[in-house]
């Protein structure tokens, strides 16, 4: 027997067993040994390797080339003795294992020679991956690369180098580390990039993570930070807008700290602020277009260029409509059209107006609605002061509370009208620099206030119906929406106390006009009067006493007339008595 091992204790290199091999006659199971193929058949290979008899290997152990097996017969081929014979009287040969063992041969050699691997990553396995580099070898996760990898399942079928860093044949135990690889080329560039690296600089690299904060790039052994304020001199929401993994660019080191190696990056500074050209590019007045990017309560961003941003306040959007927030009339990404109405260079502001673009319908409005013109619309809203009629779409008219009505005492403009009612009004005055328009009600009709002298002069005998009783007298309407006092002096010729003991609501009394104020627009009436004047009395004088005209005679006679200290029918009229 030739001995095959190169020293006691150690196991046989391929070499050694396919030499040892050679120099016998016999062949033993366990051996290597070269033979030539003499056929190919349908699912195994027979080879002769100069043994009394041939040995067969199963033609799955042969590499596959489009389908078609790529042994032939002649070629030389290493094989592993398995056994010495099987029930055909064939040796039992093994190519796959024999390449195994040459393989562990390589790797041990590599080793020793601190040589790199190369291999493909095939699965994962508990603590890292499983690396087919001939044989089955274990990369660990903390050696995959430089920085933790969350997601090690991408990286299944890639192929790379490794370095071996623990190797074991005996036990078939073989552990990888790609880092090792990794931190040895990064430190030779390392020292290639500070060379070259200073302020200012312009450098090539590659985006090596993303974060919500900007993009770390690898400038070659040394990483330095382009923050996403950095990156252009429009909007960037997010960094991955502009870039993906691996993407290659080109930045201006805008700070270096040699001593931590920090490195910070700009990429929008290599190209010209846009805003050194926007008071030419966007003179006030000029019409521009411009992509909505961003919407707020009070207004919408528009990007006229990148880098250069207009705003539209909400008060700029419509001559009409009372926006409450941009979204009711535009979305992010519409293109819309704008008239520049101011530019701010220094603070990079523009302020921009989109209801420039049309006419100023309240410029108009003199022409389509005159003064003393009737229009019709609907109540829009109610307020203490008045009712907002509309007039067309986002044009309303106030009808103050006082032009409601010529006779009727309005407490609240909601007595007479509810939202929605349909109501004619008259243009009073328009307003088109503060955008209000002034409508009357009661000037549709005519003012009932401007014939009562002639209509009812003073000593004139009509009928009035009792609407409302006081302690200083009652009020009797005599016409619609016209009312008069009868002043508690003027009911009876004796003292009256209570008012309700002679009058009550509803009652139809006639009555004589005695006193007129049109100022303060109130009738005096008397009840009392005209049973004077069916008596015979005088009624001019009696009138001329009721009236207060400030002698000492009306004086005494209001008083002893029953006026007690409830005041004179005067004084009523004059608001003294009557709010």
């Amino acid at each position: 027997m030739v001995n095959v091992s190169a020293s006691a204790g150690a196991e046989p290199s391929f070499a050694e067993l396919l030499e040892a091999s050679f120099a016998r006659d016999e062949v033993a199971e366990g051996e290597i040994v070269r033979g030539i193929v003499v056929s190919v058949h349908k699912d195994h290979v027979l080879v002769d390797v100069g043994f009394k008899s041939e040995g067969m290997v199963a033609l799955n152990e042969f590499p596959m080339i489009n389908g078609q097996v790529s042994i032939k017969v002649g070629d030389n081929v290493d094989v592993l003795v398995e056994s010495r014979e099987n029930d055909y009287g064939l040796i039992v040969l093994s190519k796959e294992k024999a390449d195994k063992l040459k393989i562990w041969d390589e790797i041990s050699a590599a080793c020793e020679r601190d040589e790199v691997v190369e291999g493909i990553i095939v699965s994962r396995v508990k603590g890292g991956l499983s690396v087919d580099i001939g044989v089955k070898a274990f990369l660990p996760g903390s050696q995959v690369d430089l920085r933790p990898i969350r997601n090690l399942d991408k990286l299944i079928g890639e192929k790379y180098k490794f370095k071996v860093i623990k190797f074991n044949k005996k036990r078939g135990n073989i552990v990888l580390s790609r880092r090792a690889l990794l931190e040895k080329e990064r430190d030779q560039l390392k020292g290639v990039t500070l060379q070259k690296l200073e302020e200012g600089a312009i450098m090539q690299g590659v985006i090596k993570n993303i974060t919500e904060y900007g993009a770390f790039v690898d400038l070659g052994g040394i990483d330095g930070l382009l923050h996403i304020t950095d990156m252009s001199w429009g909007r960037v929401n997010h960094p991955s807008e502009l870039f993906q993994m691996g993407d290659e660019v080109t930045v201006k080191v805008l700070r270096f700290d040699r001593e931590q190696e920090r490195v910070s990056l700009g990429l929008k500074q290599i190209q010209a602020d846009p805003w050194t050209t926007a008071q030419h590019s966007f003179p006030v007045n000029s019409r521009v277009k411009g992509k909505v990017v961003s919407l707020t309560d009070y207004g919408a961003f528009i990007e006229l260029v990148p880098g250069v941003e207009g705003l539209i306040h909400v008060s700029e959007m419509s001559w009409t409509k009372r926006v409450k927030h941009p979204s009711k009339i535009m979305n992010i990404g519409d293109e819309v059209e704008a008239l520049v109405l101011g530019i701010d260079i220094e603070n990079k502001r523009i302020s921009l107006g989109m209801k420039q673009i049309e006419p100023n319908p309240w410029h108009t409005l003199n022409e389509k609605y005159p003064v003393g013109a009737v229009i019709r619309g609907q109540v829009r809203n109610i307020t203490d002061f008045g009712i907002f009629v509309g007039i067309e779409e986002g044009i309303d008219g106030l009808v103050h509370i006082s032009d409601l009505s010529w006779t009727t005492r309005v407490k609240h403009p909601s007595e007479m009208f509810q939202k929605g009612d349909e109501v004619e009004a008259v243009v009073l005055n328009i307003d088109a620099e503060n955008e209000r328009i002034s409508l009357g009600i009661k000037q549709l009709h005519e003012d009932p206030w401007s014939r009562i002298p002639q209509t009812y002069p003073r000593g004139s005998r009509i009928t009035g119906t009792i609407t409302k009783i006081t302690d200083f007298g009652a009020f009797a309407e005599i016409e619609p929406g016209v009312e008069g006092l009868i002043h508690v002096s003027e009911i009876a010729d004796e003292h009256v106390d209570d008012p309700r003991k002679y009058l009550k609501v509803g009652d139809v009394k006639e009555v004589m006009i005695i006193d007129i104020d049109l100022d303060d627009r109130k009738i005096g009436l008397s009840v009392k009067a005209v049973g004077k004047a069916e008596a015979g009395v005088d009624y001019r004088s009696y009138l001329n006493s009721s009236s207060g005209g400030g002698s000492s005679s009306s004086s005494s006679s209001s008083s002893s007339s029953g006026g007690g200290g409830m005041g004179t029918l005067a004084d009523a009229l004059k608001g003294k008595l009557i709010k």
